[in-house]
């Protein structure tokens, strides 16, 4: 799929934020170490922006600044055959941040989503500004057979708690109760019932910390 078929399928910022904080605290509670989770959300990334992510630990990643000027998004997938590394004069493939709004042109040599030499990390980028009615992406075609801009963003893309109990269920190795992704989903307050049905060893005051930082309401 390319970028310019992904961001047709993709809802409005708002919609696409609450995907992105229901993903994170599923995964808060599914994966109480943070540094083995997929999914996160930093609800204070900046005293303006709020930023999901998501890392798969094998050098696959996303992520969503939400702004005042709407929201900017990269994707790098470590094996595309659009990854800088894979060109031989490791500079972003042509046209990625073509057309790029100067709102959002800080985010391209951002320190968290660029290498040690300043190259940005993304094989896909595509931004929304607040007033726009659509999604927008530079004037980029992709590899052939390059699949990266739609498995990178499948679960955001997906948007129903049965895509996310399926990813999860594979990715953490264990059952997963559906009712309890459909409360979290909906972004209804976090309760000690529906932590313990998705994981019974945790309580509702070890998320604390992390509720907070995800911005995510508690009963």
């Amino acid at each position: 799929m390319s970028v310019h078929a992904l961001i047709s399928r993709l809802p409005a910022i708002a919609v696409l934020r609450d995907r992105s904080r229901a993903l994170a605290v599923l995964d808060a509670v599914l994966s109480p170490d943070w540094e083995d989770r997929y999914f996160s959300y930093a609800a204070r990334w900046s005293p303006t922006e709020e930023m999901a992510s998501m890392r798969d630990g094998s050098g696959n990643e996303y992520a969503i600044v939400f702004s005042p000027a709407g929201a900017y998004v990269r994707g790098f997938d470590h094996e595309s055959p659009m990854s800088p590394y894979a060109q031989e004069d490791h500079e972003p493939w042509p046209g990625l941040f073509d057309g790029l709004p100067e709102a959002f042109q800080a985010y391209v040599t951002e320190p968290a989503f660029t290498d040690e030499n300043g190259t940005p990390l993304a094989t896909v980028c595509f931004w929304r500004e607040a007033a726009d009615t659509a999604w927008r992406a530079g004037d980029v075609e992709a590899a052939e057979d390059d699949d990266s801009a739609e498995w990178l963003f499948e679960a955001l893309l997906d948007g129903r708690p049965e895509g996310y109990r399926e990813f999860a269920e594979e990715y953490y190795e264990t059952d997963v109760d559906l009712d309890a992704v459909r409360h979290v989903w909906s972004l209804r307050p976090l309760t000690q019932a529906v932590v313990s049905r998705l994981n019974p060893s945790l309580t509702l005051g070890d998320l604390a910390k992390d509720l907070s930082l995800i911005g995510y309401p508690t009963s």
